[in-house]
């Protein structure tokens, strides 16, 4: 299933942005060898007898410029620049420095040109309004197959992040591994997966309870409900080495890996803390006041995850009927169906708030937040000091657990390439914009806002680009806003599920996934739907 989709999301980015670059270049977009008038506005005198360069700002009625580019620019163009004369040739040469100010088709053709903030053109003078205004005639430099420059860089770029990340994982893998082999060695692992034992017998039916996977799986769902990213990836990883010895069919996913993808692609998290820094920093009135909404949205995804995964785990099952399988589970699905309804039902009536009113999101935060800041070195403490207590040697068996976490690092560099430059390459070939207009009937019909749709389906594909979207979606809409507090709960309630699969998998050399990329989407869907519901009833739209 992942190399489908991996296949399509190169094919995809690659073939629109070739597609966009021909019609761009039969239209001339970006008006190559064109004329654009212009008043110039000089911070001196100028001097045709020196050679020099000028500060200067560039003034471009919204009309003259929209009808020159196409555009629907609405203020005055007052874009400051650097203009250089040469008197010998009278050779008069522009630079300017894009902005947050400068028209976006600037911006677009400025990323084109190599840097992606300097744009230059040629001038030519037309006439003297007074010594420090001129009228002239600006050509830009020539700009040509802008998406493919762009898919270009980004395969490189996206090349370079997923090294960077995996590089990056070492020193933390050999601390949480090394941690993992004391605790492991002094029995702490298999005291904790026996206290949970029941939800894990029925996640995992396949594990043997006493197996360290299960302590490696429960310190990681612990450690991603707490927001500890640092310790979850090394404990998710040491799990699915631990699952890998217990796969009979090397290569394919088990159905135990594939419900704790899930589980980890469902992103329950306490505390978005990302989300909650942005609306911070954004100048919130209350940025927590999202820690609710996205408990519920990712509460939402991870039940719909695991029942997913449970269901479509059976279809490899030979004689499997779904129908049977219905009857026989039924009450059980009801009961869960029940559940949701009812607590959507105390949401929306004001019962939830009225028994757990003492709860304040102020409070759930503070307390959420000690617990996080001081998990790690209590983690470590604990593990290393239970193991003293157990007279285990502890330094060795921490270095002998560290060794681990080099190996894995280094393994998952090509998986992560992978699929971080076929993200890249969708991105930037303009198939995110493309897939944004197809789904746009569905989202209008859901009442999810226009705006909110490239956050929804960018969560899944990479953390760093939704946090961009939420990040700017924020900035012009508000941290308080409806679209605002929508974003912010879309990016607690969901994960980037293709990262996760890629990093995971291929720490173990998984690819057949089975359905794992199918149960992880599903728990997406139901994150986000979760969230523009629970969102829509408390804040209205």
């Amino acid at each position: 299933m992942l190399n489908y989709v991996w296949l399509a999301l190169l094919v995809l980015g690659i073939g629109l942005a070739i597609t966009t670059d021909i019609v761009d270049e039969n239209t001339n977009k970006y008006r190559n060898n064109d004329s654009l008038y212009t008043q110039i506005n000089f911070s001196e005198t100028f001097n045709k007898n020196e050679a020099k360069s000028y500060k200067v700002k560039l003034i471009i009625k919204p009309s003259d410029f929209n009808n020159f580019y196409g555009t629907n620019e609405k203020k005055l163009i007052n874009q400051p620049a650097k203009l250089s004369f040469n008197p010998e040739n009278q050779k008069v040469s522009l630079f300017l420095t894009t902005d947050e100010n400068t028209p976006s088709i600037w911006r677009e053709m400025a990323k084109v040109t190599g840097k992606e903030n300097d744009l230059t053109g040629e001038v030519k003078i037309l006439g003297f309004s007074d010594s420090t205004t001129v009228q002239a005639a600006v050509v830009f430099e020539k700009i040509g197959f802008a998406k493919m420059k762009a898919v270009t860089k980004a395969a490189l770029d996206y090349a370079g992040i997923a090294v960077d990340i995996s590089l990056g994982l070492i020193g933390i893998m050999a601390l949480w591994l090394g941690v993992m082999k004391v605790a492991e060695e002094a029995g702490l692992i298999k005291i904790i997966a026996n206290a949970v034992k029941p939800v894990t017998k029925f996640l995992f039916p396949d594990v043997p309870q006493d197996h360290p996977a299960m302590g490696a799986m429960i310190m990681n769902i612990s450690a991603n409900m707490l927001g500890l990213g640092n310790a979850a990836t090394p404990f998710g990883l040491k799990a699915m080495e631990e699952l890998d010895k217990l796969n009979p069919e090397k290569g394919t996913a088990t159905n135990a890996m594939c419900t704790f993808l899930t589980v980890n692609t469902a992103g329950l998290t306490l505390i978005p803390a990302t989300a909650i820094a942005v609306r911070a920093a954004a100048g919130s009135s209350d940025p927590a006041i999202i820690i609710g909404t996205s408990i519920f949205g990712a509460s939402c995804a991870t039940i719909t995850g695991i029942t997913a995964a449970k269901i479509l785990e059976k279809f490899s099952i030979k004689g499997f009927n779904f129908i049977d399988y219905l009857k026989q589970n039924l009450k059980n699905i009801l009961i869960t169906l029940a559940i949701i309804a009812l607590l959507a039902l105390a949401i929306s009536t004001g019962i939830f708030s009225a028994v757990f009113g003492f709860v304040t999101p102020d409070l759930f935060k503070s307390v959420i937040q000690i617990i996080s800041i001081l998990a790690i070195p209590m983690l470590i403490f604990i593990f290393i000091g239970y193991g003293a207590i157990k007279k285990v040697k502890v330094y060795e068996k921490f270095v002998e657990g560290a060794k681990e976490g080099f190996d894995v690092a280094v393994r998952i560099i090509p998986y992560l390439v992978a699929m971080l430059v076929a993200i890249g390459i969708f991105r930037a070939g303009g198939a995110m914009d493309f897939l944004v207009m197809i789904l746009k009937p569905f989202t209008d019909f859901i009442g999810m806002p226009a705006e909110a749709l490239p956050m929804a389906l960018m969560r899944p594909l990479s953390g760093s680009g939704s946090l961009g979207i939420m990040t700017e979606i924020i900035k012009v809409h508000g941290p308080d806003s409806f679209l605002g507090i929508l974003v912010s709960t879309f990016f607690g309630s969901t994960e980037t599920t293709f990262y996760v699969l890629a990093v995971y998998f291929g720490a173990v050399n998984i690819r057949r996934t089975r359905h794992a990329l199918v149960a992880g989407l599903l728990a997406d869907a139901a994150g986000i739907l979760g969230a523009l519901f629970i969102v829509k009833l408390l804040f209205g739209s």
